[in-house]
């Protein structure tokens, strides 16, 4: 039997404001951030089990804060009053210190914050400092990288790559292609040392170098296979003759639509002449610094987890041929990468994040 009709959720002008400003808000919990989401995405009209699914929580979760809510409003989505002693850290503290983690550094000259220096910077315990962390999800010490494409056509590239990895064309295939250069044949100075209970597998940190290829790659997003070739440079002539062999690999009756990166190889006259003399040949180029979009690169990161960073290698003829074998073994059993999200989606996410580092 359905389950009972979810408690409707109507916003004042006032509230809505309030809940999209503590979204916003850099040094709001982060409890306190996700409850003013499950209360935006419920006046939006949508399910407990959409709301659910779309922040990657619980039913049962958004049940409760959205009841709480209805009953409360606003007040109803901070924390109440638990027994035990009173807190001795108040909200305005709290507060205050991760703000002083977002906008201020150590007077130190370290280039970030740790437990111990907020510590003695905010007169706090070390415990206090890492729990209040922990809720705000706040991790002074991680550092992740990232880059926004200037690309003026970047909004023409993503819905024409996005629309033909959701919507591939009749009569078709659709290869995400691209060249994995410089991979290098390694060999450890030592043996590795075998995996044992308690003990994970160990290598040597330093390598001798005995060369390197690059793998050229077409991978068909319909089944995950994938064809590949080498080719010790990295030129037009040699991605020319990889779209040869691509070529004479796929039936004559089917058009190719190519999604590529705009490295300059795959832009060269003789790379257009031979395109105008084989018209069944459709380059679809992803925008610049959005490598993201090739779905290839994702096969790549497959190759390089499974395979090449735990591999030793005394010749590239040896790396070339433990990778043929690799690729042929993947080949009996393709995975295809299944694109999920729309073009609009995607452009929505980076407008809010654009939004984001704007606002602070």
């Amino acid at each position: 039997m359905p389950g009972p009709k979810p408690l409707p959720v109507v916003l004042s002008d006032d509230e809505l404001r309030v809940l999209k400003g503590w979204v916003r808000k850099r040094t709001a919990a982060a409890s306190l951030v996700l409850r003013s989401r499950i209360v935006l995405a419920c006046a939006e009209g949508l399910s407990n089990a959409q709301v659910a699914d779309g922040l990657g929580i619980s039913r049962e979760t958004v049940r409760k804060w959205r009841a709480r809510f209805v009953a409360d409003r606003l007040e109803g989505l901070t924390d109440r009053p638990r027994p035990g002693p009173p807190r001795k850290v108040t909200d305005e503290q709290i507060e205050a210190l991760v703000a002083k983690t977002l906008d201020e550094k150590p007077s130190s000259g370290d280039s970030h914050w740790s437990t111990r220096s907020m510590a003695q910077a905010t007169g706090m315990s070390q415990s206090a400092v890492s729990r209040i962390w922990r809720a705000s999800g706040l991790r002074p010490h991680a550092v992740e990288t990232w880059k926004l494409s200037t690309d003026p056509e970047f909004v023409t590239k993503v819905r024409d790559v996005v629309g033909i990895y959701l919507a591939p064309p009749k009569n078709a295939l659709v290869l995400a292609v691209d060249e994995k250069s410089q991979i290098q044949a390694l060999d450890r100075t030592q043996p590795m040392l075998p995996m044992a209970p308690a003990t994970p597998a160990r290598m040597t940190h330093d390598y001798v170098r005995h060369g390197t290829t690059s793998l050229f790659a077409a991978l068909d997003i319909a089944s995950g296979s994938v064809i590949a070739q080498y080719y010790r440079r990295h030129r037009h002539q040699e991605f020319l003759r990889f779209l040869k062999t691509i070529d004479a690999a796929v039936p004559k009756d089917l058009d190719l639509h190519l999604v590529l990166d705009n490295y300059a190889t795959h832009k060269t006259e003789a790379v257009k002449k031979w395109l105008i003399r084989h018209p069944r040949f459709h380059l679809r180029f992803t925008p610049t610094s959005a490598s993201w979009l090739n779905l290839v690169e994702r096969w790549f990161a497959e190759l390089t987890t499974r395979k090449l960073r735990r591999s030793a290698h005394r010749s590239v003829t040896e790396l070339e041929r433990d990778i043929r074998q690799w690729i042929n073994e993947w080949n009996k059993d393709p995975k295809p990468f299944v694109w999920a999200k729309t073009a609009d989606q995607i452009l929505d996410t980076l407008t809010a994040y654009c939004q984001r580092i704007n606002d602070s």
